[in-house]
């Protein structure tokens, strides 16, 4: 195994235990080498450091596989699977869900990579060209550990951004092994079911990370009249509405995707016709919404870290503080605000601060009485603080004093 020198900087924090190296000046001294090849990191007293994939085209030029000299085979990778479903067989609770993340990337040891079931299917991400050699590798061993009906593998471009707002029909999945899924698949979470598509599109129709919040949520919204931007494919508007919410109003731009939430009302016996489905660019519904003084108990809202349509763009750090502003208006005093976002490069405390200044601006007081991050199968390393990617909030409106 080659040996590749970091510097000093990233020395010690491979040895703090993040499992990342930045290109940097040192890095691109390396010798030339392939994506997906095993290296030795060592320090400038030739010390060793850590095994590490490589990937010399991408930002992250390594990512740490262990602190050991080991070989990427059959026997190593299988430790790592049987370590994951150890660790959500022990400490997740899916209780009637069988939609849940079965590999998260760095917090489950195999930096790069997600593996997702959905039911009796599993779907692959591979978030760097260094796994696209151990695919195979990686179909084997999930095969014979988990006897799958299929495995798919989800391809995630990285211009994310343009391909959304292609809205193109294109498929971004592939059937690695196995039977076809059909389309679409309905999967459980917390006894609801939901569809599925594991062949098209940048997302399968559900986010698991967000599956204890729907929980939480259910126990809130009896009875209450409840909002929800942004809606996708419903999930959420779902939950509330099976636990007895007044009226559920869901608003998000696609017509594809409201469509695909009314068939997840249908699906968990909910007639859609006693709810509203609100197709339209969120912040001109939400102008809509206060001319005809509308009033809600439970407002939520958890927009995609950037969101492209060809009339209106949102970004959690320009869009939040506004996005909260705009919705206070419709809150009833004592209401419920659910805010939630998924961008990596905001921390809790950034947020916090974009609810602040919405608040601010609407002359209202918000009293954040619960903070939570990403559940159980999604663990994160303490040492790797960027797995720490999801921030949901509740909090309370309040007239300033």
């Amino acid at each position: 195994m080659k040996q590749y020198i970091v510097g000093p900087e990233t020395a010690r924090m491979l040895q703090l235990g993040h499992p990342w190296v930045l290109a940097d000046r040192y890095t691109r001294k390396w010798p030339k080498t392939k994506a997906g090849e095993l290296g030795a990191l060592v320090d400038d007293k030739n010390q060793f450091l850590a095994t590490a994939l490589l990937d010399p085209d991408d930002r992250i030029v390594a990512r740490i596989l262990a602190y050991r000299q080991i070989s990427l085979d059959v026997e190593w990778l299988t430790t790592r699977v049987r370590a994951a479903v150890d660790l959500r067989t022990q400490h997740t609770l899916l209780d009637e869900t069988d939609a849940y993340r079965l590999i998260n990337g760095e917090g489950d040891g195999l930096p790069g990579l997600t593996v997702d079931r959905y039911g009796d299917y599993l779907m692959i991400q591979l978030y760097s060209q260094a796994w696209s050699p151990y695919l195979p590798l990686l179909v084997k061993v999930l095969r014979h550990q988990l006897q799958p009906q299929g495995i798919y593998r989800k391809r995630r471009p990285q211009e994310t951004r343009q391909l959304e707002a292609k809205r193109s029909d294109k498929a971004y999945s592939e059937l690695c092994w196995g039977e076809a899924a059909p389309v679409p698949l309905v999967v459980r979470e917390n006894g609801l079911s939901f569809h599925v598509d594991l062949r098209q599109g940048l997302n399968t129709g559900i986010f698991p990370d967000q599956r204890r919040h729907r929980q939480d949520l259910m126990a809130r919204a009896k009875g209450k009249r409840v909002l929800n931007l942004f809606a996708f494919t419903g999930a959420f508007s779902v939950a509330a509405a099976v636990a007895g919410a007044r009226q559920v109003t869901s608003v998000d731009v696609s017509a594809t995707y409201l469509q695909q939430a009314q068939d997840n009302f249908a699906l968990n016996r909910l007639n859609p016709r006693q709810h509203e489905f609100i197709v339209g660019d969120v912040f001109k519904e939400l102008a809509r919404l206060r001319k005809d003084k509308r009033i809600f108990d439970v407002i939520l809202f958890d927009p995609p870290s950037f969101s492209t349509t060809r009339n209106s763009r949102f970004s959690t750090q320009r869009g939040t503080s506004r996005l909260v502003a705009e919705t206070l208006p419709l809150l009833s005093d004592g209401g419920l605000l659910i805010s939630s976002s998924n961008h990596q490069k905001t921390d809790m405390t950034a947020y916090l601060k974009e609810l602040r200044r919405g608040s601010l601006e609407a002359g209202c007081e918000l009293r954040t009485i619960f903070r939570s991050s990403q559940p159980e199968d999604f663990p994160c390393p303490v040492t790797f603080p960027e797995g720490n990617y999801l921030k949901y909030v509740i909090s309370v409106k309040a007239q300033r004093i």
